[in-house]
């Protein structure tokens, strides 16, 4: 038996595949590369010693998804695979209630027709708007202020219908806060593709000399410094959420939201201050104004994730910016 890892050579996607593999599980992944890059599967491997299955394939492609499921024996589906810049969202809404909303009900029928009802979704705290107060909890009222966000609001009210509509579904849906950082090797973290949409990217592409400085977007919040505040976690942690998630599926009868984030707040100057302590660089940076719909303090209340899960975050904010700092630094270009 195999787990389906859509989305799997991404940023969060790869790795959350370290440690499947680390941990024994057979992986399948699907990408359609739109934002990631096969030479993440070599670095994988040299990390792991494993080479995982990947398979070319778009989410959307039903065709190819039923192939997918028809030639691997899929116990279960972790579900990455989606666009997720907000400012980007706002730009092309179609593409994203495209390709995150319709891609999803595609693998949902595909897994359906297999029979294979386990499923962890990559959801976001976005998913709370922008009238909850932090500490944000599981059950707040959801909006959403954003294309980006609406997609996720939507996957998870499809998810929840679903899972009401047929009681065989055992699905969690991870909100994720702010993930940074890389593997502690440096072989693998995050490349995105042209200019980075968030924070620590930004930061690290300015501190090798790939940007020119960073926009620091609002100094007005009522927050410690006047800047934004927000929950960031390390990738890592996050992806050992989601091998917690597999194993509890077993016992989710139904559909269950989850916050994965640390609990702590950090704010923008904060972040640029600590990565310049880390990294001995200079990180230049202007003030700009603020971007609609952002709001002052976002940060989680992780409780349910530590009682259901048995999950906490383990690795602290120089942890998150010393291993940014090493990948970006072994990778000035990325993986090119």
């Amino acid at each position: 038996m195999s787990l389906l890892i859509t989305g799997g050579t991404g940023y969060i996607g790869s790795h959350a595949v370290v440690e499947l593999l680390n941990a024994g599980d057979d992986v399948v992944i699907v990408d359609n590369l739109s934002n990631s890059s096969t030479k993440s599967l070599d670095r994988v491997e040299h990390i792991t010693g494993k080479r995982p299955i990947f398979i070319k394939a778009d989410i959307c492609d039903k065709a190819a998804m039923e192939s997918v499921f028809r030639e691997h024996d899929i116990s279960a589906v972790i579900h990455f695979a989606g666009l997720k810049a907000v400012g980007e969202s706002t730009q092309i809404p179609l593409s994203y209630y495209h390709n995150n909303v319709t891609g999803t009900i595609v693998l949902l029928e595909v897994m359906k027709q297999f029979s294979v009802k386990n499923l962890v979704f990559s959801s976001s705290a976005t998913v709370y708007g922008e009238n909850n107060l932090s500490p944000l909890i599981e059950t707040m009222p959801t909006s959403a202020t954003n294309p980006y966000g609406q997609t996720k609001l939507m996957i998870e009210h499809i998810l929840f219908d679903l899972a009401k509509s047929d009681p065989q579904w055992s699905i969690i849906s991870l909100r994720y806060f702010n993930p940074i950082g890389a593997h502690h090797s440096g072989l693998i973290g995050e490349n995105p593709n042209g200019i980075p949409n968030n924070l620590l990217p930004f930061v690290s592409q300015v501190a090798v000399g790939r940007l020119q400085q960073l926009s620091v977007f609002g100094d007005d919040y009522d927050t410690i410094d006047g800047t934004g505040v927000r929950d960031y976690i390390h990738v890592v942690d996050l992806a050992l959420a989601h091998l917690k998630a597999v194993t509890a599926l077993s016992k989710v009868d139904g559909c269950i939201a989850i916050n994965v984030g640390t609990g702590n707040g950090t704010s923008v100057l904060q972040i640029v201050n600590k990565f310049k302590e880390i990294s001995g660089v200079d990180v230049p940076y202007q003030i700009s104004p603020r971007r609609p719909g952002d709001i002052a303090t976002v940060f989680a209340k992780a409780d349910l994730a530590n009682e259901f899960l048995g999950w906490q975050a383990e690795r602290n904010l120089d942890d998150m910016i010393r291993d940014t700092w090493r990948w970006q630094s072994q990778n000035p270009n990325g993986f090119e």
